[in-house]
C-alpha cells in the first residue's frame, strides 16, 4: 500500500514539474552556461608532504610528536607545532586573502621554481606552494622567537624535490 501511494505522489509530482517547464528549452540559461571548469589534479605530495617524524624534529630542533593525520594533512607538537595540508583543486588565492585576514600580510615567494606565498607574524608563519590547480601548505608557530618561516620554507623545499 505504501508503494502504491510513493508511486501515485511521485507521478503527480512529475507531471506537475513538465507542467512548469517551457517548450523553448533552447532559450533556459541551462543551454547558455558553460559547463564549470574540471581542476586537473597536480603532483601527488604525498603523505604529510614527503616528509618523516626524524625529518620534522630535525628542522625544528628538538623531539616533536604527531597528533593527528588524516588523508589530507598532519600536525606535530614539539616545542610549538607544525602543520602539513594539502589542497585539491582549491584556489591559493582563497587561502592568500585569509593568511591577509589573519593579519599575516603574505608575500610572493618561490620554491624551487614553483609559485606561492609566506605570511607570518610574530611566531606564526604560512607558506603555500602552486601545484597546477593544487597547492599546498605548511604552517609553523614557533615554541621560540626564531623566524618561524625558515622552518616552514625547509620542509617545503623537501616537499616539492619529492613530488611524484
Amino acid at each position: 500500500m505504501r508503494m502504491k501511494s510513493a508511486m501515485i505522489a511521485g507521478g503527480m509530482a512529475l507531471t506537475m514539474l513538465m507542467g512548469c517547464s517551457s517548450s523553448d528549452s533552447d532559450d533556459s540559461d541551462f543551454s547558455k552556461k558553460a559547463p564549470p571548469k574540471v581542476a586537473a589534479l597536480g603532483p601527488f605530495v604525498g603523505e604529510c608532504g614527503h616528509v618523516t617524524d626524524q625529518e620534522v624534529s630535525e628542522v625544528l630542533g628538538g623531539p616533536v610528536w604527531m597528533s593527528y593525520k588524516n588523508s589530507t594533512g598532519c600536525r606535530w607538537e614539539g616545542s610549538g607545532s607544525m602543520t602539513f595540508a594539502s589542497y585539491r583543486g582549491s584556489p591559493i588565492g582563497r587561502e592568500r586573502a585569509w593568511v591577509t585576514t589573519a593579519g599575516r600580510a603574505p608575500e610572493s615567494i618561490e620554491v624551487a621554481g614553483r609559485p606561492g606565498f609566506q605570511g607570518s607574524w610574530g611566531t606564526i608563519c604560512d607558506l603555500a606552494v602552486q601545484l597546477d590547480d593544487d597547492f599546498f601548505e605548511w604552517s609553523h608557530q614557533a615554541g621560540t622567537l626564531e623566524p618561524p618561516c625558515e622552518a616552514a620554507r625547509e620542509l617545503a623545499e623537501l616537499t616539492v624535490q619529492r613530488l611524484q
